[in-house]
C-alpha cells in the first residue's frame, strides 16, 4: 500500500497515480465484498425458509431478488465506478474458493450447524473486506486533501485538473 505518511513529499503526479491505484484496489474489495455479503444473504434466507417451515425447492430468481432486495446498512457515500473485476483476482479467487470448502452451493442439502457455519464463514471474510476497505478510504481521503492542498496552496493549473 502507498505512503501517505510520506504524501508531502511525493510529487503530484505521483499523488494522483498513487489515490488512483488505491481506489482500483477499493473496487475490487467493496465488489468482491458484495459478494460476499449477497452469499450470506442467502444463507441467512435459508436459516429462515427452516425456521418458518417453507417447503424447500430450487432457488429461484424470485427468491435471489427478495434477499438482495432487503435493507443493509448504510453504505459509501462515495459515487459509484465502473468496475470489472476479472475472475482470476485473488481476492475473487480467494471467496469462490472458501465458498467450495463451506459448501455454499449445498446451502439447501446442509444440515443446520453446517449451514450456520456458512453463515460465520461468510460474514468473517465480509467483515474482514470492510476493514480493508475503509483503511483504504482512509488512504485515499489523505491523499485527497493533500491534492486539494497543493491546488489551494499552489493555485489551480486547469490542464492538470483536466488531467486527473
Amino acid at each position: 500500500m502507498t505512503d501517505i505518511l510520506n504524501a508531502e513529499s511525493m510529487s503530484t503526479a505521483e499523488i494522483r497515480v498513487a489515490r488512483a491505484a488505491l481506489q482500483s484496489q477499493e473496487d475490487v474489495i467493496s465488489f468482491v465484498r458484495r459478494m460476499a455479503q449477497g452469499r450470506c444473504d442467502l444463507a441467512r434466507d435459508e436459516q429462515r425458509r427452516r425456521v418458518d417451515g417453507t417447503p424447500a425447492s430450487g432457488i429461484s430468481v424470485s427468491d435471489i431478488a427478495n434477499v438482495f432486495g432487503q435493507e443493509h446498512g448504510g453504505g459509501s457515500s462515495r459515487p459509484p465506478r465502473e468496475t470489472n473485476i476479472s475472475a482470476e483476482h485473488p481476492l475473487f479467487v480467494e471467496l469462490e474458493t472458501l465458498c467450495q470448502e463451506i459448501s455454499f452451493g449445498e446451502l439447501r442439502t446442509l444440515d443446520d450447524q453446517s449451514l450456520e457455519n456458512v453463515v460465520q464463514q461468510l460474514s468473517r471474510f465480509e467483515v474482514s473486506q470492510s476493514i480493508e476497505r475503509k483503511a483504504l478510504f482512509a488512504s485515499i481521503d489523505a491523499l485527497t486533501t493533500q491534492l486539494v492542498k497543493r491546488y489551494k496552496d499552489d493555485g489551480v493549473n486547469v490542464d492538470s485538473l483536466l488531467a486527473d
